[in-house]
């Protein structure tokens, strides 16, 4: 499921809304519906200190990859990617773009 938004002159956006609505589409700024739940309240476990960490496993995981390997794509210790996933060293800057690089995806995701 993919969200819009849109930026206008009020009357329009009503409009626009309700077209939307009539195609289907479900409006979320008036809170959760059947069909969306915000990810926070979904994983109420995953805090802002430990979300990077999160990020990382859930990035690795997407890709198939231990932290073993990604460490040897990394040169970054094993244990270290162990700890910044349990939240107990952080990622900085430098490892994330190589986290990036290695997963496939951007680097802020793990700042």
């Amino acid at each position: 499921m993919r969200e819009i938004k849109f930026k206008g002159p009020s009357d329009k956006i009503r409009k626009l809304a309700d077209f939307a609505k009539a195609l289907g589409f479900v409006d979320t700024s008036e809170g959760e519906t059947e069909d969306f739940v915000p990810w926070r309240h979904a994983f109420p476990e995953i805090t802002d200190e430990n979300l990077p960490g999160a990020c990382l496993r859930g990035a690795r995981y997407k890709e198939g990859i231990t932290q073993r390997q990604l460490s040897e794509m990394t040169g970054i210790p094993q244990r270290h990617i162990s700890e910044m996933e349990n939240a107990k060293r952080p990622i900085g800057k430098k490892n994330a773009k190589l986290f990036a690089k290695a997963l496939s995806t951007g680097y802020k995701v793990f700042l």
